[in-house]
């Protein structure tokens, strides 16, 4: 069984509400408008770009910062901050070594993510966090200039490590993400927390509970 993780929000914390708000607190000044700039910020089709490795970091905080009217410095050192705060989620990082320890007694079990991260990012992670070796490989959008939902990306990490659909899980904590792993034949979980992600791999006989 094949399964594949998506990172930001499954595998590592991805607040970035509070990252508006500590870095913007005069225009987020509560909840509501932290996430409303957070989605401007987040959700932009130039985020995305970047996202995708089409952009830079300096041409999307530039673009970002006209767009908004933000000060580039601080929405400069806001970006720059984001891999010292894409902290491993304890749960997850726990259920993932559950799996890893399988392995010598289910060799068919391998482990594989699909993110959506900018290049910058990505090669934070892997020098910061060694248990990625756990993984058999992956995918970050950044590096192959598809991002999720977009077929092709699904497609490529299907084809780079020969996955068949009927034996590949995928799990991500946006359902337009899961749909189009659907789409491809996979089987796809909606990540709400780690508790719940792994009573759904208990009842598919992935996994046992832990103690």
């Amino acid at each position: 069984m094949n399964l594949v993780f998506d990172f930001g929000a499954v595998v590592f914390t991805w607040k970035p509400r509070d990252l508006v708000a500590a870095h913007f607190p005069q225009r987020a000044v509560d909840g509501n408008t932290a996430a409303a700039l957070a989605h401007a910020i987040f959700g932009n089709a130039d985020w995305h770009s970047f996202d995708r490795g089409a952009l830079s970091m300096d041409a999307v905080v530039a673009r970002t910062a006209e767009r908004l009217a933000l000060d580039p410095v601080a929405l400069g050192a806001l970006v720059e901050s984001i891999s010292d705060h894409l902290a491993p989620i304890e749960a997850t990082r726990g259920l993932l070594a559950q799996l890893h320890s399988m392995r010598p007694e289910q060799p068919a079990l391998r482990l594989y993510y699909l993110s959506n991260m900018p290049v910058p990012f990505a090669r934070g992670l892997e020098q910061r966090h060694a248990f990625l070796q756990w993984f058999d490989g992956g995918i970050f959008s950044g590096d192959v200039l598809h991002i999720k939902p977009d077929p092709a990306i699904y497609q490529l990490l299907q084809d780079r490590y020969a996955l068949e659909p009927e034996q590949t899980v995928f799990i991500d904590d946006l359902q337009a993400n899961v749909n189009a792993a659907n789409a491809l034949g996979w089987h796809g979980i909606l990540f709400e927390s780690p508790e719940q992600l792994e009573s759904r791999l208990v009842a598919m006989g992935i996994c046992q509970n832990r103690p």
